[in-house]
């Protein structure tokens, strides 16, 4: 069966797949050419590319070793690429906590013998007499236990790191991020901005009838929307955005991020507010928006136009310039 190497949409790298025998049994300039184009991936069980734009080293190298052009795999819906986000997050929680766990231990154990003689002074206060070896003993011993204590300090440093890494993935974990309103909006945002580009960019490919390239920048566009949809349901789970242009007006109190502000203007994208502590105005796009309630009291304020004329005004129309 012929080797294929592939393009994986997923990671924007070249994949090639063989046996750990194969590779045992490459020359040693092949061995050496593939370990400075690829790294091996223990997750995906395959040599990928270090590339992920200019491949011309990778594919050479699979053609060298004898790989044809498989084309590319299949890419992940956003929503699986997610999951497969999460899962591996719980996996990284789990040895992150055991890795705490182990650390936290040896931390104990180290400084378990000092520990023991808390509360014994002449442990700690006995003097050292110079060539007595008895006396040089006890004080080799008693250095070994302070160096064994500095170093339990040393593993609950690492314990506390651990903590610190597993509680983060548990944060991606959680997808707490895919509740947050001024996220999603950011990457529905990002997203639709990405569309358009890939839009004019396949206009322009398309002038110049460049077929690949605008199959590569429909994949990507492809990719754009699954997310860009992903997003949308997530923020409609969540209730979508509360408030927009129409539904304040200047004077309303809003609050973004814990504090209330005074809303100065309501813009098509943003809302400008006036908070107490700074002497300028701020913008947030409306997802930062967390509540809003009108004061007591307010009052609309009418824009007034004033009437520079007034009557028996006599009104001339002058033209400048000749005919």
């Amino acid at each position: 069966m012929t080797k294929q190497y592939i393009l994986n949409l997923e990671t924007s790298k070249i994949e090639l797949r063989f046996s750990k025998e194969e590779y045992k049994s490459l020359p040693f300039v092949d061995k050496k050419a593939v370990q400075r184009a690829f790294l091996f991936s223990g997750a995906r069980s395959a040599w990928v590319s270090r590339s992920t734009r200019n491949h011309y080293s990778a594919i050479s190298v699979a053609k060298q070793l004898g790989f044809t052009d498989g084309g590319t795999g299949t890419r992940l819906s956003y929503a699986e690429e997610v999951e497969r986000q999460v899962e591996k997050a719980e996996a990284r929680s789990e040895r992150y906590e055991k890795s705490a766990v182990k650390a936290e231990t040896k931390a104990k154990s180290l400084q378990s013998d000092l520990n023991s003689m808390r509360g014994d002074n002449s442990f700690f206060t006995q003097p050292i007499i110079a060539g007595h070896s008895g006396s040089q003993r006890f004080a080799r011993q008693r250095e070994k236990m302070y160096d064994r204590y500095h170093r339990g300090f040393e593993e609950y440093r690492k314990s506390e790191y651990y903590r610190d890494r597993a509680a983060t993935s548990e944060q991606t974990a959680s997808m707490g991020k895919f509740k947050s309103r001024s996220y999603l909006s950011n990457r529905i945002e990002e997203s639709n901005k990405n569309i358009r580009q890939y839009q004019r960019l396949m206009i322009r490919a398309g002038k110049n009838q460049n077929q690949p390239y605008m199959e590569t920048l429909l994949e990507k566009m492809e990719y754009e929307l699954d997310k860009l949809a992903f997003m949308h349901n997530r923020l409609d789970e969540i209730g979508g955005i509360s408030f927009h242009k129409d539904s304040l007006k200047a004077g309303y109190l809003v609050k973004i991020r814990g504090g209330w502000d005074t809303v100065v203007k309501a813009n098509p994208k943003t809302v400008e507010v006036k908070p107490e502590s700074v002497p300028y105005t701020l913008k947030y796009p409306y997802a930062e928006i967390q509540d809003m309630k009108i004061p007591e009291g307010w009052v609309e304020k009418k824009i007034e136009i004033l009437n520079p004329f007034e009557v028996d005004d006599i009104l001339v129309r002058t033209a400048n310039g000749s005919d």
